[in-house]
């Protein structure tokens, strides 16, 4: 699947399927140090308020499941030109009630935003642009999540450079049978040493991976 510039709602995959690829990387990063940082937090990562991307430089991204079929994506890559269209696009017209309003206009407020999809009653959709308007960031933001080979490579530091594991891992993760185990078996630190398993599975579990949550 291909994102075009600037993104289509239907450029997005099945929420679940987003969502899955998302956390597992979350999942094969955890570490306990990372956890208990009161540093700016950076890298890919799950808490309670959904996941979160943060390349620590140009794209921010934050992804939450918001309880009846319904899911938020909102970040900001540098080559996003929403917020710097005359008139600015208005990135939350059309959006339904229950987006996160006040997190959104914070965002806004700062300059911080540059796109927002939002995903209800089985569609994604977004406010509507300007006809001439060239990107709204998604492409570079989440092509490394909607491309299937592309989420392969985002775990090649964890699991070795084009090994199998990562079809493996990654089939698990989107059939939700992602197990501690599993990750023992084929995950390493990036110093290739023992993974931090406690972290791991605090990620696994909070992401809803693990068949068995």
């Amino acid at each position: 699947m291909t994102i075009q510039r600037p993104g289509l709602p239907e450029n997005l995959p099945d929420p679940a399927v987003l969502w899955a690829r998302w956390a597992l990387v979350a999942v094969v990063e955890a570490t306990t140090k990372a956890e208990e940082s009161p540093r700016y937090r950076t890298g890919t990562w799950i808490d309670h308020e959904g996941l979160h991307l943060d390349d620590c430089g140009c794209t921010w991204w934050t992804y939450a499941c918001l309880g009846d079929g319904r899911y938020v994506l909102y970040g900001e890559d540098e080559s996003s030109d929403c917020k710097w269209y005359e008139p600015p696009v208005d990135m939350l017209a059309g959006g339904p009630d229950w987006l996160p309003y006040e997190e959104l206009r914070d965002r806004l407020a700062g300059n911080e935003l540059g796109c927002v999809y939002w995903y209800e009653n089985g569609a994604w959709a977004r406010a509507p642009y300007p006809e001439d308007l060239k990107d709204d960031g998604l492409d570079c933001g989440m092509s490394r999540f909607v491309e299937r080979d592309q989420a392969h490579r985002l775990l090649d530091e964890y699991v070795g450079y084009g090994s199998p594991a990562r079809e493996l891992l990654m089939d698990h993760a989107e059939r939700r049978r992602l197990t501690p185990e599993l990750l023992a078996e084929h995950v390493s630190s990036l110093e290739g040493g023992a993974p931090d398993l406690p972290a791991m599975t605090r990620a696994l579990r909070r992401a809803g991976l693990d068949a068995q949550v």
